[in-house]
């Protein structure tokens, strides 16, 4: 006589997993600086206490950071800023549960088919 399948198990531990991601913090995220000076690179972790964003990632603070990359540089052609800003520990735990619940939804279909086989055989 085949075994009914209990799916209370499998649907509360999603649900656990998927109530978690409401439990990790919101944080904005690291923002980095990357200055080139003439044609050399060096990435500045922007200041915590900084406007959120990117809107202080400047020529200017490239220059008042004082590299060593950009020591005779001058503001106008020497210098570039671009600013990269990391994804915040939630968007990460979204990203990570998405890949914990896929990779167990086709761990289980596998099961499932190697199980139906096995059995069939019998």
């Amino acid at each position: 006589m085949p075994r009914s399948i209990n799916l209370r198990q499998p649907l509360s531990l999603l649900s656990l997993c998927l109530f978690s991601v409401f439990l990790v913090p919101v944080s904005a995220g690291s923002a980095f600086c990357k200055c080139t000076c003439f044609s050399n690179s060096t990435l500045v972790r922007m200041p915590d206490d900084a406007q959120p964003g990117c809107s202080d990632c400047t020529r200017k603070f490239c220059l008042d950071y004082n590299l060593p990359i950009c020591k005779d540089a001058s503001e106008d052609t020497d210098v570039n800023a671009t600013c990269y800003q990391r994804d915040s520990a939630k968007d990460e735990a979204v990203v990570i549960l998405f890949i914990i619940v896929a990779g167990g939804l086709i761990a289980s279909a596998l099961l499932k088919r190697a199980k139906a086989r096995y059995f069939d055989r019998r």
